[in-house]
């Protein structure tokens, strides 16, 4: 719907001891019910003594006018938060990977909603928004996602005409600290191999070895080892007992597999047991394994019993690059193995080949990895005479 008329609005001080300019004017909007009506509007322009005339204020209104006096102006649809939410959650979200449509709608119904629901969309401004990640209670990191998601429904609603201006601006979100990054030692790494059963030593043993996530680890099928060319291919990853997509587009990689690892995983597909999606470690319902349920069950008692402080699965990945650091793996190396963002064009190219420098890295991982398994009694100078260093810096 086109303007009806030119507008030239109202301009009027407002207050006794601060006093205001403040501009009124009609604007179109659609009703959710699609009937449009004209409302007002008002929006204070500036302090007196930012405009001590009212020409300087007039030319204040006359430049917010500018956009309902333009030729092209249409109507445009009016919500409340709470009532865009569910539209933009129906409409974009669901399309979204199941882990961050969890995340989002956990965002939505206990912050956002709460918070803003009453507000119309076109009064969220940027002073309201800082408002916001003041009084969240949430770490600064949490604060930071809650504005990730307020942001992705800003990009929505301003693509679907519920609004035009930026309610980001100027926003100052707080600093997140580096949290503390854990890995193991290679003496900690080999008892726990040494000392976790199957099927869980497989795994363990793929995680330090490959780097690889622990949703790529429990998405990981047998369709996905070639163990005539020794590669192991990403392709998908699992949450929460659920497969999705893998975390991003580099995370879709293939990278080489140690003789040792590759000898050890021929012997536990002898024992493997066959599920309808054929993935490496299932439950017995033919479930993915969920990670969090394997780490509190299995790997912090095994912890525990070692003597080595609890962590995360997330640790085998850390001590995967301090790995490759110590035995010299080229810098793209590492980032191809663990699926970094920095470009991969040999994998992506050549994706049934792995390069000489990928080979010799899995065959000095496979070795360090495996020298307490395949040699319990050996005295630590034969196992590769390999020292690893904690470092406070690593490759996330």
């Amino acid at each position: 719907m086109a303007r009806r008329r030119y507008q030239k609005g109202q301009l009027f001080l407002r207050g006794k001891r601060n006093r205001v300019w403040v501009g009124r004017w009609r604007e179109d909007e659609i009703l959710p019910d699609g009937r449009i009506r004209r409302p007002f509007r008002s929006e204070v322009m500036g302090t007196l003594a930012d405009y001590p005339t009212r020409r300087l204020a007039r030319r204040a209104l006359d430049e917010r006018l500018s956009l309902v006096n333009d030729p092209r102006y249409r109507a445009r649809p009016t919500a409340t938060f709470a009532e865009f939410a569910p539209r933009w959650e129906s409409n974009l979200v669901t399309q979204l990977k199941p882990s961050t449509q969890a995340a989002i709608r956990s965002h939505l119904r206990l912050h956002l909603v709460p918070y803003f629901g009453h507000c119309s969309m076109k009064d969220i401004q940027p002073e309201l928004v800082q408002e916001f990640v003041s009084r969240s209670k949430g770490s600064p990191k949490t604060r930071r996602n809650l504005v990730m998601t307020l942001r992705m429904m800003w990009k929505s609603a301003r693509a679907w005409g519920y609004v035009l201006h930026d309610a980001f601006e100027g926003l100052r979100l707080p600093k997140v600290q580096r949290p503390r990054r854990m890995f193991f030692t290679l003496d900690e790494v080999q008892r726990i191999l040494a000392q976790a059963e199957e099927p869980y030593r497989t795994f363990y043993w793929l995680a330090a070895e490959t780097g690889m996530r622990a949703g790529e680890l429990c998405g990981s099928t047998v369709d996905d080892l070639d163990l005539e060319r020794r590669l192991l291919y990403v392709r998908q990853s699992s949450w929460r007992g659920k497969l999705q997509s893998p975390k991003t587009e580099n995370s879709i990689r293939v990278f080489a597999l140690s003789a040792e690892l590759l000898e050890h995983l021929k012997g536990y597909l002898l024992h493997w047991r066959p599920n309808a999606a054929r993935l490496l470690f299932a439950t017995r319902n033919g479930t993915p394994w969920d990670a969090n349920i394997l780490v509190k069950r299995k790997l912090r008692p095994l912890l525990v019993g070692l003597g080595i402080e609890r962590c995360g699965l997330h640790a085998f990945r850390h001590t995967n690059e301090t790995l490759m650091d110590r035995i010299g793996a080229p810098l793209k190396v590492r980032q191809e193995r663990l699926g970094h963002s920095d470009p991969r064009l040999t994998l992506e190219v050549y994706t049934h080949v792995a390069s000489e420098d990928d080979s010799r890295v899995a065959s000095e991982l496979g070795k360090v990895l495996s020298a307490r398994i395949l040699h319990p009694l050996a005295p630590k100078s034969e196992m590769g005479g390999l020292v690893v260093m904690r470092q406070p810096e690593l490759i996330q």
